[in-house]
């Protein structure tokens, strides 16, 4: 049974489930009137979105979620803590947009979302069109689109954070306000006709709190200037393997001390480090389609997932709680000197914010 909701007695305290019971559904959401540089027109983008909430006192635990693996054909069931169509808990309750990573899907990071929905959030994760399994566009396209994506349902969801994996945790630094650099607008990864000029000085969505960026794609291949990642004057939390190659460690920590954030590193993970779900056991077995396994697309060569997800949902939950709830008894997880002090393999740096940051 794929299960995304496995946890270890060693998991650190925040790690879910939480006190609540978690509810899901899925929803539709459609800009209505997008301009697509692919095909250099005006049309509408809709957004298969997936919602988990707190449930109602005595919901019943658990669900399935119907998905596809990384090749993009091989149909999966994932069993998770959520129920489908729950009546959701009385109150408010802050929103957390999850962006997954290229390609990727809504479910890629299940198991976050219904831990931070059990801990007190309504959390949000989109199919991003031409980043999926399924539905993979040429990369222009994601660059151009993710961060549109990600304003849309931040505004249209009330959503007060953004958590991205990978190229979503480069949507979630230009959606904060990073812009991108001018000789990024036309090279040979840029969609057609200078598209991503429009992301070169973003404003952050009214009421955006915080970001956590996991893996952030990017700083490696110039996508910011010098001083653009300063223009992130949202609390900021990254994640990351120090052996992480696809987004480049070093670039990575660099985007955390430029922006004045907190870091989070997973010593001697990959770019697979705290996002994706444990790997469905289909996903073992050769995939002709890819030429290997899909097990590698969620697996670290390493750690175990089950330990990594719990640290990300623990790490997750303090920074949100502390920026988005005003929890300042989650300063000490948060502590470079004391938050990782029981975790091997977990190393945890702060940096100050500029004073001015450039924009």
């Amino acid at each position: 049974m794929n299960r995304i909701d496995r946890t270890r007695p060693d998991s650190p305290p925040l790690a879910g489930p939480g006190p609540w019971p978690v509810g899901v559904e899925t929803r539709v959401l459609t800009d209505p009137a997008r301009f697509a540089p692919e095909v250099g027109a005006v049309v509408p983008r809709a957004l298969t979105v997936e919602c988990w909430y707190p449930a109602a006192s005595g919901t019943p635990v658990g669900g399935i979620y119907r998905s596809l693996l990384r090749d993009g054909v091989t149909p999966v069931c994932l069993h998770g803590r959520a129920a489908r169509g729950a009546a959701p808990a009385e109150g408010e309750f802050p929103l957390v947009l999850i962006s997954h990573g290229y390609p990727g899907n809504r479910y890629l990071m299940a198991h976050l979302a219904e831990s931070l929905a059990s801990r007190g959030y309504r959390v949000a994760a989109a199919d991003h069109p031409g980043s999926t399994y399924d539905d993979q566009a040429p990369i222009g396209a994601t660059l151009y689109h993710r961060p549109l994506d990600q304003r849309f349902l931040l505004e249209t969801l009330g959503g007060v954070a953004v958590i991205g994996y990978s190229m979503g945790g480069y949507g979630a630094l230009v959606t904060a306000g990073a812009g991108v650099a001018p000789d990024l607008v036309g090279p040979e990864i840029a969609p057609p006709g200078g598209g991503l000029a429009i992301h070169r000085h973003p404003e952050p969505p009214e009421g955006l709190r915080a970001v956590v960026a996991i893996g952030p794609w990017g700083n490696g291949r110039g996508v910011w200037p010098e001083g653009a990642l300063a223009g992130v004057g949202l609390p900021l939390m990254v994640m990351a393997g120090s052996l992480d190659d696809t987004s480049d460690y070093e670039a990575m920590r660099g985007i955390a001390r430029a922006a004045g954030g907190t870091l989070v590193t997973f010593e001697n993970a990959g770019h697979n480090a705290a996002a994706p779900i444990p790997a469905p056991e289909e996903s073992h077995a050769h995939s002709d389609v890819l030429g290997w396994a899909p097990f590698l697309h969620y697996a670290d060569a390493v750690w175990d997932s089950v330990r990594m997800n719990a640290l990300a949902q623990h790490f997750a939950t303090a920074f949100l709680d502390r920026h988005v709830k005003g929890d300042a008894g989650c300063d000490a997880w948060l502590d470079p000197m004391r938050g990782a002090a029981d975790m091997p393999g977990i190393r945890l740096e702060r940096w100050e914010k500029a004073a001015h940051p450039a924009r």
